[in-house]
């Protein structure tokens, strides 16, 4: 499944669990994730969306790792399927 297809499933499925999944752009400092997940109450978490089988370029493998050792979940999305999972996730955190 094509990437803009799993991004847009994401954004249906965090919305219908009371969220938003809002575009995460960071001008000047690239390879930070796709979205930020933000769920009442106070739960969040980045996702960085990819087309099936395919992983994260190496700049972004760094930024995913800056952004974890801060303390923040960041999830790699390739399959539609993980969505749920993620979303259940985020809202225990």
């Amino acid at each position: 499944m094509e990437e803009k297809k799993i991004e847009q499933k994401l954004c249906k499925e965090v919305k219908k669990n009371g969220g938003i999944a809002l575009k995460f752009v960071s001008p000047g400092f690239d390879g930070m994730p796709d979205r930020l997940i933000l769920i009442a109450i106070g739960h969040m978490a980045f996702v960085e969306v990819k087309a099936k089988g395919k992983k994260p370029r190496k700049l972004q493998v760094k930024r995913h790792e800056m952004l974890r050792k801060m303390g923040f979940r960041v999830y790699v999305l390739d399959d539609e399927e993980q969505i749920g999972g993620i979303i259940d996730e985020i809202r225990t955190l």
